[in-house]
């Protein structure tokens, strides 16, 4: 169900309007560190409201005769938090004079979950701050004024008033909202794609699940996949767990799983790499939206300590990726978490920018991890979303859906869909979100998606077309020898040159000079001219100096007598992976050695090389195997441009407009 937008920008608006009484004693980037713990505390107030009195009157009746109250508390609350002061925030307004102090205690009469959410905030410096400020009254009193009960303001719709305050936020401190949540548009069409294979598997009565996010932010992934097999099976229960790094999100998720009668202690908060809140735990599905091109220099060590131990039964044994994007590292992180098929499975899909497609050659840890996944089978599609999509970025991005039970007609292949187009403009942007996708858009891919039939906006392909071998062409080292200026004048540069003794070396420039402009087919020839007796590091200087590459000259040959390659003309070719040769292994050396590729690399040689280049070859010991994932190059449609005509007319008419425009200024 999504939250009523009037509502939401009705409430937003409202609490909005509270950060203005801040104006003068805070900055505008500051106001967020008043206004959300303070939303937090009046929507967990609101909640336990009902059952106040029956919380104080149990805690009185127990009290001292039992050890642990938790439990009996909670249950008094009829919530997984409670309150055990006797005032409410309305009534710490009762006493003016002593409402910091009496707000204090009341946050610490909290339970200990709630009361974790609300340190979070580190909101107990900002109550001393308001309060020598004299705004502490004045803010609370306009809360005051706001119900936020469940039956006043749905869980979807809290869930979207914190997103919305959040954005607004981050704009006034340059922050990227985008790193806290995802807009809902795009969550729907992921859940969609997340729950399509399983239909059948949700419906059944009393199903249980599981759900995991590595970078929850505010929870809204979490809230609108559960919202989705609700109302697809309202006996069915998804139980959902996350992780958060930002101490904020942190406890707008935490408070809203709390609220919403989900188990706060399935969200934690820190570093999912380094802090893993579920180590060992497997699930059924899993989402998330990781931040775009985010460096992971800060956890670098122990990132390469665990690949370099563990290997492929750790974490990110299948490769690392380049310091300044750690997107793969996320996804590496959730496929540790899958559960194997014969309990299951697990189908994930994560949100990516353009890098992880095709960033890195072959070899690389981008592309390493790419053929862990596709040669593995996980990859069962790539959804390309319009541009404009988020908050914090106007770039494109992209679905990755991975599974480890694919369908049978989906096995061995890999789905492309191409939904950059199917979009529809905001009439006010959000951010750098001037786009979203309709209800009606997100019916349209799914059932694309759905369908797994090509068409115009979708392919299908076997694992090994995202495969190549990078094969090394040499060139043979064509080589003369010859005394010129340039050459004389390098010599003398040289640092094993420099180091000789004087004599020996004016002797060397001299013969050199007295050569001037003679030149040799062999190096032995060219050898001839040097003083005798000179050190073989300088000798093998010198002659580097007067060697001059000449297409028609001799080869140079390598100390078994094969032709020497020349560097400079060395280049990189592709090869497609031949069919049927898909098989992951950690090192494919064995691969790369079988008569399967050799032939692919003989036959494309001969085809696309040879006839060009007939002294060229293959250095074989150099072929990698690489993946990368072309989309774009696969939806390519050619536009033609505008006719000159339409375009010289256009021209006239901006002229036409600016020459008016100068008339008016100066009449």
């Amino acid at each position: 169900m999504e939250a009523p937008r009037e509502s939401v920008r009705n409430h937003g608006e409202f609490i909005w309007s509270i950060a203005d009484l801040l104006r003068g004693d805070y900055k505008r980037a500051d106001y967020g560190k008043v206004i959300l713990p303070l939303v937090v505390i009046r929507r967990l107030d609101c909640v336990l409201e009902p059952t106040k009195q029956a919380v104080l009157a149990r805690k009185k009746q127990i009290e001292g005769t039992i050890q642990n109250l938790e439990p009996i508390l909670r249950a008094a609350a009829g919530q997984e938090f409670y309150n055990t002061s006797p005032l409410t925030f309305t009534k710490l307004l009762d006493d003016p004079n002593n409402l910091a102090d009496n707000l204090n205690l009341y946050i610490g009469s909290f339970s200990p979950n709630a009361k974790d959410v609300i340190d979070k905030f580190e909101f107990v410096v900002e109550i001393g701050r308001l309060d020598r400020a004299n705004l502490l009254f004045l803010v609370m009193s306009r809360f005051a004024n706001i119900d936020l009960h469940p039956d006043k303001v749905s869980n979807i719709e809290m869930g979207a008033i914190y997103e919305e305050l959040i954005r607004r936020f981050a704009e006034q401190s340059n922050e990227t909202a985008g790193e806290h949540f995802t807009p809902r548009d795009v969550i729907r069409l992921m859940v969609n794609l997340l729950f399509i294979e399983d239909d059948d598997l949700l419906a059944k009565p009393g199903v249980v699940k599981s759900l995991y996010d590595p970078a929850c932010g505010t929870g809204g992934m979490l809230s609108v996949a559960e919202d989705a097999l609700r109302r697809l099976n309202p006996s069915a229960e998804l139980k959902v767990f996350g992780q958060e790094l930002n101490a904020e999100t942190y406890a707008v998720c935490r408070s809203d799983m709390m609220l919403t009668g989900k188990s706060s202690e399935n969200i934690h908060f820190g570093n999912s790499f380094t802090e893993d809140g579920e180590l060992g735990s497997k699930f059924d599905y899993m989402l998330a939206n990781p931040p775009f091109g985010v460096e992971w220099t800060k956890v670098a060590d122990p990132i390469r300590a665990e690949a370099a131990t563990k290997g492929l039964a750790g974490r990110f044994g299948a490769g690392l990726p380049r310091i300044n994007d750690g997107s793969f590292l996320f996804l590496q992180h959730m496929l540790s978490k899958v559960k194997p098929p014969e309990e299951g499975g697990t189908r994930l899909a994560i949100v990516f920018n353009g890098s992880p497609l095709f960033t890195g050659g072959a070899g690389s840890g981008e592309s390493e991890i790419r053929r862990w996944i596709i040669e593995n089978d996980w990859l069962e599609a790539v959804v390309a979303l319009p541009d404009q999509l988020f908050y914090n970025t106007g770039i494109s991005t992209y679905f990755w859906v991975l599974t480890n039970r694919k369908s049978p007609e989906r096995r061995g292949k890999v789905q492309l869909l191409d939904a950059r187009e199917m979009f529809v403009k905001m009439r006010k942007s959000l951010g750098d979100k001037r786009k979203e996708i309709s209800p009606a858009q997100i019916e349209e891919i799914t059932r694309l998606y759905g369908d797994f039939a090509e068409n115009e906006w979708v392919k299908v392909f076997t694992n090994e077309a995202f495969g190549y071998l990078r094969i090394t062409v040499e060139r043979p080292l064509r080589l003369r020898w010859e005394v010129s200026q340039d050459a004389l004048a390098a010599v003398e540069l040289l640092k094993p040159v420099l180091k000789l003794n004087p004599a020996s070396r004016e002797e060397l420039i001299a013969s050199l000079r007295e050569r001037l402009g003679d030149h040799a087919a062999t190096a032995r020839e060219m050898s001839r001219i040097l003083p005798p007796g000179l050190p073989g590091p300088v000798e093998k200087a010198v002659m580097e100096v007067l060697a001059v590459r000449d297409p028609e000259a001799q080869l140079a040959a390598g100390q078994n007598g094969s032709p020497k390659p020349d560097p400079e003309l060395r280049d990189g070719e592709n090869v497609p992976l031949p069919s049927g040769t898909i098989s992951f292994v950690a090192e494919p050396i064995e691969r790369l050695n079988s008569l399967e590729f050799l032939s692919a690399i003989r036959d494309f040689v001969d085809v696309e090389v040879r006839p060009y280049l007939p002294d060229a070859w293959v250095d074989l010991e150099k072929t990698r195997i690489g993946y990368e994932i072309p989309l774009a190059r696969h939806f390519y449609r050619y536009r033609p441009p505008r006719p000159i005509e339409v375009i010289d007319a256009e021209l006239r008419d901006l002229e036409g407009q600016v020459q008016r425009l100068l008339a008016e200024v100066t009449e």
